[in-house]
């Protein structure tokens, strides 16, 4: 069977699951169209956005665009990176004020994900903490607009929103269909004067989307019953997830050093959106468990911390997920078709360290500011994220943890080489 033309593995299952918006417009200028998409939900919206974006001449345009279609416009532009609990409860706080019949995110993941919770918090009374995990919010929240302005999150088509919550050890979770955006309005030309460390670092981070939701673990399915929020892999999510890393793998690069390049940024719009609905049934697993309690201790960016530890986990993975790596491979043009099966999965894995040097993603924990003391609670947090180890592919992916985070941090590996370390002069590297 052709693997190009259909992108089913052996392992996947003949049944998929698709959750996405009711309606996604993609393309430069989709902007222009918000308006439109608002006047049919109500005659108020909230704005969620953050101070960097709410400065911009297209965010004042939309803004007035909004406001000609007659509706009530409120913009709270006061979104906080990584979404503190305080920062969503002030934003659900005004925006009772406002009494909206539909809210907007208008920015990076965390604007998009305020945007939810805060859709959320309008309809119940509750604390928020009443909701984390999955599956726990009962009924439809406010309808919820999503328009990125970074390549990244997939949070425009995603179930997911995320916070940081202060009274636990990592990253929060709610994840619920009720969550996923009535509309995404996904306009490349907003990615334009994205800087060029955070185009690395999201950009990287829906490659990690496209391939951990490929790699994933798949589940025996029963559409009759009630289904989790992540499936594992499954036929629809492989297709996306497939087309997602190609788009992004040859395009990340140009979209990094030339920021202006509206080709690249679109390429990298289409492949982070694919990559959000690829995850958006079936998941992701170890790079993102890992990464929660790093990216706590460092204080360092999710993307950085994901794309750092994608190649160590594609290694460790790859005595079971050796087909999906290689197709992963052929999708990113790294091999050709009929290469044989295991040189294809280890020259992706190769590829994508190079991707990670050329973009500036350092390669080892230590590199980040992690000491050898920390790794103990590091592997102990992770293994404590079961949804996402437990859709890792292989018979125990908890007895995965410990060599990926041992390897990652000494910059270990026995098919690839961590030789060529970058300075921090290079794009994306922390200071």
């Amino acid at each position: 069977m052709d693997t190009a033309a259909n992108p089913q593995s052996a392992t996947t299952p003949e049944i998929g699951l698709l959750r996405a918006p009711h309606e996604v417009l993609f393309g430069a200028g989709a902007r222009h169209a918000l308006g439109r998409v608002l006047s049919g939900m109500g005659s108020r919206a909230f704005v969620c956005t953050d101070p960097v974006i709410a400065g911009t001449l297209a965010f004042a345009e939309a803004i007035s665009e909004i406001r000609d279609c007659g509706i009530e416009v409120a913009v709270f532009a006061a979104t906080e990176p990584e979404l503190p609990l305080g920062n969503v409860t002030v934003a659900v706080d005004t925006a009772r004020t406002v009494f909206p019949d539909a809210v907007v995110g208008f920015g990076g993941g965390s604007a998009l994900d305020l945007a939810k919770l805060v859709a959320l918090g309008l309809v119940t009374n509750a604390p928020l903490a009443d909701f984390y995990g999955e599956n726990c919010i009962p009924s439809k929240v406010l309808p919820v607009i999503a328009v990125p302005t970074t390549a990244g999150t997939g949070s425009e088509v995603t179930p997911v929103a995320v916070l940081t919550d202060p009274s636990r050890n990592s990253k929060v979770g709610i994840s619920s269909p009720y969550l996923v955006p009535v509309a995404a309005v996904v306009d490349p030309e907003l990615t334009l004067t994205c800087p060029p460390a955070v185009t690395a670092f999201s950009g990287i981070d829906a490659l990690t989307h496209a391939i951990e939701s490929y790699s994933a673990r798949t589940h025996t399915l029963n559409l009759s019953h009630p289904l989790p929020v992540f499936v594992g892999a499954n036929r629809l999510s492989a297709a996306f997830g497939l087309e997602a890393a190609g788009a992004l793998a040859r395009n990340i690069v140009t979209a990094v050093t030339q920021g202006r390049d509206l080709g690249a940024r679109t390429a990298m719009a289409y492949g982070s959106m694919l990559a959000g609905l690829a995850f958006a049934t079936a998941g992701t697993h170890l790079s993102h468990a890992i990464q929660y309690p790093v990216g706590d201790a460092t204080h360092t960016p999710h993307g950085l911390g994901v794309g750092l530890l994608l190649p160590y986990v594609m290694e460790a993975c790859l005595p079971t997920a050796v087909g999906q790596f290689a197709r992963i491979g052929e999708a990113m043009g790294v091999t050709e078709s009929g290469t044989g099966t295991d040189g294809a999965a280890v020259a992706a894995i190769r590829f994508v360290v190079t991707l990670r040097h050329r973009i500036g993603v350092p390669h080892t924990l230590s590199r980040i500011g992690l000491s050898r003391r920390d790794l103990p609670r590091i592997i102990e947090q992770a293994a404590a994220v079961g949804r996402l180890v437990s859709n890792a592919p292989g018979a125990d992916p908890r007895q995965l943890i410990a060599p990926v985070v041992e390897r990652a941090f000494a910059g270990t590996s026995d098919i690839f080489s961590n030789s060529d370390e970058i300075g921090s002069d290079e794009i994306g590297a922390p200071a």
